[in-house]
């Protein structure tokens, strides 16, 4: 009876170590991982990245944004570089009413210079003299004035202008009406057509030219044309 209970409690210590010793050899003595998976540590960034490097893997950063381009500036249409000074020279034609029933016809030159000390206003100073036929004998008619020119600057280069000049005239020979001096005006505009650069212009003018010979007073047409040269 005593070696049977020797027997069976040999038996009942090998059955229970057995377990015991099959659990002890599966519990792993590996570095924890911190709730990260064998398999995900095995391929985590952290192995593969050495210490010694930190920014070998780091992705490429993307090229620094190049400046765009400079636009080319356009030209501007329509606007025309302008000149302080003109000076004009061209042929006149003037219809002189000397008194009431005497009239002539008149042909010549005339001339002006004018400085624009505004883009729009200038001074004027203008001179004609024309070359026709009295009662009797062939005179000439010489006028100058001065006064102010006002201006506007169109596209395709087109200038209008207009003015009002003051000054005096002269006829000669002295007719038998009376003397041969007179305060005179000159008013009236015309119309610059401009070349290219516009210095150079063609000039057409229709004025009006009011004088007081022989205790009259004579307000007598005035056609022109000429070239405008501009500085």
């Amino acid at each position: 009876m005593k070696l049977s209970a020797i027997l069976l409690g040999t038996i009942l210590f090998a059955a229970f170590s057995t377990p015991a010793q099959t659990n002890f050899a599966q519990v792993s003595f590996a570095a924890p991982t911190f709730g990260v998976t064998p398999a995900v540590a095995a391929v985590s960034p952290l192995n593969s990245v050495s210490l010694a490097e930190p920014f070998a893997s780091s992705p490429a950063l993307p090229p620094a944004a190049m400046p765009a381009p400079e636009p080319v500036p356009q030209g501007v249409q329509g606007v025309f570089e302008k000149y302080s000074y003109d000076v004009y020279a061209g042929y006149t034609f003037f219809r002189f009413y000397e008194v009431p029933g005497v009239e002539s016809s008149m042909n010549g030159v005339n001339g002006s210079f004018v400085y624009w000390y505004h883009d729009r206003i200038g001074l004027d100073a203008e001179v004609f003299a024309t070359y026709g036929s009295q009662p009797g004998q062939n005179s000439w008619l010489v006028t100058g004035a001065v006064g102010p020119r006002v201006r506007w600057i169109k596209p395709k280069g087109i200038d209008l202008w207009l003015h009002a000049l003051g000054g005096g005239t002269y006829i000669t020979p002295q007719t038998p009406y009376g003397g041969q001096t007179a305060i005179s005006a000159i008013v009236g505009g015309g119309v610059d057509l401009n070349g290219h650069h516009r210095h150079m212009a063609i000039r057409i003018a229709i004025d009006g030219v009011a004088s007081h010979y022989f205790q009259t007073f004579q307000f007598s047409p005035k056609l022109s044309a000429g070239i405008v040269y501009k500085f």
